[in-house]
């Protein structure tokens, strides 16, 4: 399940798009640019015989890695004068360390924080079990649910920032897939609270609705 992504060059706004502004993202022209054409539901089910607990391991450690390499196409548009707060829509984050502190940090700060925090949950073998036999904690779901929120952040992140970058290098479809990949997933197994992902709706609905069998021939109007 993967669809391997190239970076290449762009050019980064930073600012924040009026909301009357149409986003381009919602766009007919761009939302039916997939890499696949076939149900992104079947990818999530979970398998008979498939411990749930690897399940949500296994797609959640994939998500890490095809989000990761996504968002490293603009990383280099990403920078603290372009995104000085971590942002999408109208929504801003702020990152919490293990101490519970808030912090306002720009964007590519709050991304590098995701990654790395993820990165270490992902491999620490007493949260993400490899070896057989080995139990996963008991607060499993949790741990997961809130690496789904951090990179939905960075997703919706992308979409609000990137997305003209993301177009120039011709990756559209890539971050579409990958974005309707996730929310499948999430949506099948309840990973993330509807009102967190809501900012993102417009996207989801438009994505998330079957395409039509002629899309060059048939555009919905919104």
């Amino acid at each position: 399940i993967s669809w391997l992504v190239d970076s290449s060059k762009g050019k980064p706004n930073g600012k924040k798009p009026p909301t009357e502004e149409k986003k381009q993202y919602l766009e007919p022209d761009y939302t039916k640019v997939r890499v696949v054409d076939f149900d992104l539901k079947e990818l999530v089910v979970l398998p008979p015989e498939i411990d749930l607990n690897e399940w949500l391991a296994s797609n959640t450690t994939t998500f890490f890695n095809l989000i990761n390499l996504q968002y490293s196409t603009v990383s280099e548009f990403c920078t603290g004068d372009t995104c000085p707060v971590m942002s999408a829509c109208n929504t801003t984050y702020y990152w919490y360390d293990e101490k519970g502190k808030k912090t306002k940090c720009t964007a590519p700060q709050y991304v590098d924080f995701v990654m790395s925090s993820v990165q270490k949950l992902v491999t620490d073998e007493d949260n993400f079990p490899t070896k057989y036999g080995k139990e996963f904690p008991n607060a499993f779901d949790s741990l997961v649910k809130k690496i789904c929120r951090y990179l939905f952040h960075v997703l919706s992140h992308i979409y609000w920032g990137h997305y003209k970058e993301t177009v120039a290098m011709d990756l559209h479809g890539h971050l579409n897939t990958l974005y309707t990949h996730f929310i499948v997933f999430i949506r099948e197994f309840n990973l993330m609270d509807p009102k967190e992902t809501s900012i993102m709706d417009d996207l989801t609905e438009a994505l998330c609705t079957p395409l039509p069998q002629t899309p060059q021939n048939h555009v919905t109007e919104r």
